[in-house]
């Protein structure tokens, strides 16, 4: 294993001509009971000057019975109520803007954080699961031109508690039925978010002690957290390679997705700068290293652009390289590239994209070309929060 490396520090200013959003005020999130540990909620609660149970009776509000109204929560004196409300459920997200496609199937939200800065998230039914693809970040500062959020810069890390709330209020959206296919009544469906992906705004990585609480209260039983299954979690990176060997070390067994987008360091350069820093081979290591220690298959994700990536000699290299390093180990998803306005970039034609496949399977490589949503209400990540602010 190589030796750790610093982590770099990530760019807040946009290339130039990029797309870029009005800076809001950047300042610390209210704390929230999302934060802390259940140990610390109930230090937390006594601070306050109430008895260590409210602690859990709080948890069991936000966590298990998703109770978002105060006066709902009436195994709390109303004496006490608002002010343990206001202090440890403070209001985290506010919704600006919601868009639903896929007839209902997905639902896209942009946010207003306490101090003005913008995220998005996405909502998605299919037949077995609910999927929900959150940020991490307010803008990302790994600057991959063809990304509408690399485009912005960073403003600033979320919390892991603003992380969870979006999870949180898509289960409270699920349940009263506002996304098509289910609701109260019916048990077909699930009434909570079954798979999460870090995938939405930011680079998780670089956001790691707030990613990693987050998918802690996630995965933790209710009402500690959420209690979903850490196989339902998948988190992606651009190759961050000393935090994915960290994360690999936390003992979360969550899927790893590796954003690698080029087999070939000249052109990886181009499109995900940080490979000046780690570059593929350094980053399928770790991907590598990732499987050896959690045993969960790897995803590399591939976004297909037109005359950029697309080409069949791409595609043998990275079947190559994949199988250097083992059989079993890793999954491919191409991405047909969901284009931003304005971008040069856009999407591989069909016929390019089925050869690509093509060739990855060739080389004995599982490969499935991944299911787009939402085109036609700015489905690619950042489209919407730009849009909107």
């Amino acid at each position: 294993m190589s030796q750790p490396q610093p982590l770099p520090e990530p760019t807040t200013r946009p290339a130039p001509g990029a797309l870029t959003f009005t800076a809001p005020r950047r300042g610390k999130p209210p704390r929230h009971l999302a934060d802390l540990t259940l140990a610390e909620r109930v230090e937390a609660v006594a601070a306050l000057g109430h008895k260590g149970f409210r602690a859990k009776q709080l948890s069991t509000h936000y966590f298990e019975r998703l109770v978002d109204a105060p006066e709902d929560m009436t195994d709390l004196p109303k004496a006490v109520r608002d002010d343990l409300v206001r202090d440890l459920l403070p209001t985290l997200l506010t919704p600006m803007v919601q868009r639903v496609a896929d007839d209902g199937m997905t639902l896209k939200s942009a946010w207003r954080l306490h101090d003005g800065a913008i995220v998005e998230s996405v909502l998605m039914r299919y037949p077995d699961r609910v999927t929900m693809c959150i940020s991490s970040q307010a803008g990302c500062g790994m600057n991959c031109p063809f990304c509408a959020t690399g485009q912005a810069g960073l403003t600033r890390n979320l919390s892991a508690a603003e992380i969870v709330e979006q999870v949180v209020y898509a289960a409270r959206q699920l349940r009263r039925g506002e996304l098509a296919g289910g609701g109260e009544g019916d048990r077909e469906t699930p009434l909570r978010v079954s798979n999460v992906v870090f995938m939405g705004m930011g680079e998780a990585l670089a956001n790691y002690k707030a990613a990693v609480g987050a998918i802690r209260r996630l995965v933790e039983p209710a009402p500690e957290g959420l209690g979903m299954s850490a196989r339902g979690i998948t988190m992606s990176t651009v190759g961050l390679v000393p935090a994915v060997d960290r994360l690999a070390a936390e003992g979360i067994p969550v899927t790893l997705a590796l954003s690698l987008h080029a087999p070939d360091d000249e052109l990886r350069d181009e499109l995900v700068p940080i490979n000046t820093r780690w570059k593929v081979d350094e980053a399928l290591d770790a991907a590598r290293r990732y499987f050896d220690a959690t045993g969960r298959r790897v995803s590399i994700e591939y976004a297909l652009i037109r005359d950029v990536n697309d080409q069949a000699w791409r595609a043998d290299l990275l079947g190559k390289k994949l199988v250097e390093r083992g059989k079993g180990w890793v999954h491919v998803n191409p991405i047909p590239l969901n284009p931003t306005p304005g971008s040069k970039w856009t999407a591989s034609r069909a016929g390019v994209e089925q050869q690509f496949v093509e060739r990855l399977r060739a080389h004995g490589v599982p490969t499935t070309i991944r299911d787009t949503r939402g085109q036609d209400i700015d489905g690619a990540c950042g489209q919407l929060a730009a849009s909107t602010a």
